[in-house]
């Protein structure tokens, strides 16, 4: 990783900065449970996942989406037999991923406050405009934070506008997330630079092959905590910050 010439460094959210995964993955198994006098676990799961995938493109990610693709679910798996008692259930435990608790990932605040100050940061991130601004909020990161920046999807075209509209050249600016698929590849692909830190747990469409990661150069860290050791010269020199002439907070989905 080159940082001599980096402009801008962008973050991934959900399980980059904070936990996120474990939250979804706890709720969808209770739902399990309000659904099993209808089908067994791994039934929903599968029919679950495929609803997420094929409601992408209306609902986008997210608490909302979630759980309009589970009511969904539960309606094709019961037959329309589900009562609404059950999807009234469906959609309070569903609310609760909008209020869990923001648990930071180590190493998360300490890397922002010694960044802070030397680079523009900025929040990348797919979601909800309205869950992702109040994860933000929450999360007591969002003052070291120049930009954020909610997105429908992270591609390639996504990236390549959003570094014309900050006037950053590919090589100028760094993606560090847990996801190769969105937060990796597209910004190898147009020349930028990318730290893949991945998370314990990925969700199964942001998997991607051994074949896809051939050739491609970018660092792989196992933590946050390991990210500064590439940055030791801003203990000692003051790195100009380029002058930013756009809005904080934007939504470019």
């Amino acid at each position: 990783m080159n940082v001599a010439n980096l402009k801008l460094i962008a973050f991934d959210a959900d399980d980059t900065l904070w936990v996120n995964e474990p939250n979804y993955i706890n709720v969808e198994k209770r739902i399990h449970a309000i659904l099993a006098a209808h089908t067994d676990a791994e039934t929903i799961s599968r029919h679950f996942y495929h609803a997420q995938i094929r409601n992408l493109r209306i609902f986008g990610y997210g608490a909302k989406g979630y759980m309009l693709s589970m009511i969904e679910t539960a309606i094709e798996l019961t037959g329309g037999e589900v009562t609404g008692h059950e999807i009234q259930q469906i959609i309070d435990t569903g609310k609760e991923l909008i209020h869990y608790p923001i648990e930071l990932l180590p190493g998360v605040r300490e890397t922002l406050e010694t960044l802070h100050g030397h680079y523009e940061l900025m929040v990348l991130t797919k979601g909800d405009l309205f869950d992702q601004e109040s994860k933000i909020a929450r999360s007591g990161l969002g003052p070291f934070f120049s930009h954020v920046e909610i997105v429908s999807e992270k591609n390639e075209p996504t990236y390549q506008r959003l570094l014309s509209r900050y006037a950053i050249r590919p090589e100028e600016f760094l993606m560090i997330g847990n996801s190769l698929k969105s937060d990796v590849l597209p910004v190898i692909h147009i020349g930028g630079q990318a730290v893949h830190i991945p998370y314990e747990i990925t969700w199964g469409h942001e998997q991607v092959s051994d074949e896809q990661l051939l050739g491609k150069n970018f660092l792989n860290l196992s933590a946050m905590t390991e990210l500064l050791s590439y940055f030791g010269h801003i203990s000692t020199t003051a790195i100009q910050k380029p002058d930013s002439h756009h809005a904080d907070l934007r939504n470019a989905g």
